[in-house]
């Protein structure tokens, strides 16, 4: 499993837990290893959402020119 921090790596590694745990090859020890990472990688995806959501990118026209302003919600 790569490191947690990268969304889409998040993604794919729970991808590829959900893809063990209902193949049915885990050993229940195993399942609950598993399933224990991906609520990690779903934490740290829901804080890397939440930091994103704080952002927002204000495009405002003024004298017809365009600006981009970076703010938070």
């Amino acid at each position: 499993m790569k490191k947690i921090g990268d969304f889409e790596t998040n993604l794919e590694n729970i991808d590829e837990i959900i893809g063990k745990l209902e193949s049915g090859e885990l050993s229940l020890e195993n399942s609950i290893k598993e399933y224990e990472k991906a609520m990690k990688l779903i934490k740290s995806s829901s804080e890397i959402l939440d930091r994103a959501e704080g952002k927002i990118i204000k495009v405002s026209e003024n004298d017809g020119e365009i600006t981009f302003e970076e703010g938070d919600v």
